[in-house]
């Protein structure tokens, strides 16, 4: 499975924006979609993720503000971003993990850049 992903930019504190990351190929139904997102300096971590079952998980730094979904059949998946802040300035990179596969797939990442 190749991703392809979209829709980071700038945007000023407060304000939203909505990534968007695609599959070609066909997607299992045994799956997990997620994103993560790497600041400078810093680790990359688990923003978000859903799986097949439909359980999310975010994590703490954006829970209540960010939204994760995908489309009808699961090829794509989504980060709505709301009320964002300086912080969440990062590159976001989607991911798509094959359960019965055990195999991983890396969007090639989407700058998001917040400003005061």
């Amino acid at each position: 499975v190749q991703l392809q992903a979209s829709g980071g930019g700038l945007v000023q504190a407060g304000g939203s924006l909505r990534l968007s990351c695609a599959a070609s190929g066909t997607v299992s139904s045994l799956h997990v979609w997620g994103w993560h997102r790497q600041a400078p300096g810093k680790q990359r971590e688990l923003v978000a993720s859903l799986s097949g079952s439909g359980s999310t998980r975010y994590v703490n730094s954006v829970k209540g503000r960010f939204t994760i979904s995908t489309n009808s059949d699961n090829s794509a998946v989504y980060l709505q971003m709301n009320s964002l802040k300086p912080e969440d300035t990062a590159v976001y990179y989607c991911y798509f993990y094959d359960v019965r596969l055990t195999r991983s797939s890396w969007g090639p990442g989407t700058l998001v850049t917040v400003s005061s």
